[in-house]
């Protein structure tokens, strides 16, 4: 739900998604309007006596059973085919480009401009900018869907569509796999953040880079053991040995608004929660345990990754 009570879906921001509002309210209206006019009728047929007989003859049946739904149906649906023709074949002049790939249960983010790097669960978009974000997956079929900006769209193993957002105004929307995909499907989520034109450029710089080192021994400690326990072989931190591509890419994890594909706060305590035992915050999760680690471990890993912004 949205701040204002509204249905998510119904509380656009943005011309993609204004367009398909308007026509969910048309319909939802109309609906209405033709199931009060059905009641009356059956009221009429069942209780009317003496009306009953005047809408028992063959041209009331002829006007409401064929006329009444051949002109109204055909009003709506020149009416939404028009509504919603510019969401589709629209040319941009400098349009963002992104590739998200669904993933199992978790999304793969790549900036293809001006140099490509990945992230995850989370796409940063300039706010009043067009981005165009295809859509691809490995494994079986997902479903992109960021109600407030625009429709959803399927991610199809072995073809790439294509999704167009555009948020009017700075902002945090939310997102979601709208299409069972086995396992903690319902966890499968992340945020689309619109940034101001000049936010975005300083971010985009910031994100492209590698990791800083860490800088304080603790910290130094966890990069030392992020190496010894083997996290490099599944994730990626730009600027060190960890080169792994089978997780989320972690350079720039703490800068973050959540993990778990979306479903916790992005905090020391959940992120050393999901390190030690992520089965018990997302069951089937591919990520192993290491619930073996001692405290002081613990605290020394996750000091390194929250100093990863």
């Amino acid at each position: 739900m949205s701040g204002n009570g509204l249905p998510l879906a119904l509380d656009t921001s943005g011309p993609q998604g204004d367009p398909i509002t308007t026509l969910s309210w048309v319909l939802i209206v109309g609906g209405g309007v033709i199931l009060l006019i059905v009641l009356v009728a059956l009221s009429i047929a069942l209780f009317g006596g003496a009306w009953r007989r005047r809408i028992a003859g063959e041209k009331m049946v002829i006007i409401g059973g064929v006329l009444f739904p051949v002109v109204t149906l055909t009003g709506l649906l020149t009416y939404g085919l028009g509504l919603t023709a510019g969401l589709v074949g629209t040319e941009d002049a400098d349009p963002v480009r992104i590739h998200v790939t669904g993933e199992q249960w978790w999304w793969r983010v790549e900036y293809l401009e001006p140099e490509r790097f990945a992230s995850a669960n989370e796409i940063v978009i300039p706010a009043g900018r067009p981005a165009l974000i295809d859509l691809a997956s490995d494994n079986v079929i997902h479903s992109f869907w960021v109600p407030e900006l625009a429709g959803k769209l399927d991610m199809i193993p072995g073809k790439t569509n294509r999704i167009r957002l555009l948020a009017a105004k700075p902002g945090v929307y939310y997102g979601a796999c709208a299409e069972y995909c086995g396992g903690p499907h319902a966890l499968m989520l992340f945020r689309v953040r619109a940034l101001s034109p000049a936010d975005y450029a300083v971010w985009l710089r910031r994100e492209a880079g590698p990791a800083l080192p860490p800088s304080e021994p603790l910290a130094a400690e966890g990069a030392a053991l992020f190496r010894t326990l083997g996290c490099g072989g599944c994730h990626q931190v730009r600027g060190t040995p960890a080169r792994g591509l089978a997780g989320p890419d972690l350079t720039h994890v703490a800068s973050r608004l959540h993990l778990g594909a979306g479903i916790l706060p992005n905090n020391k305590g959940t992120l050393g929660g999901w390190t030690a035992n992520p089965q018990r915050l997302k069951p089937g999760v591919k990520m192993p345990a290491y619930s073996g680690l001692s405290a002081k471990e613990l605290r020394a890993l996750v000091t390194y990754m929250d100093r990863l912004e």
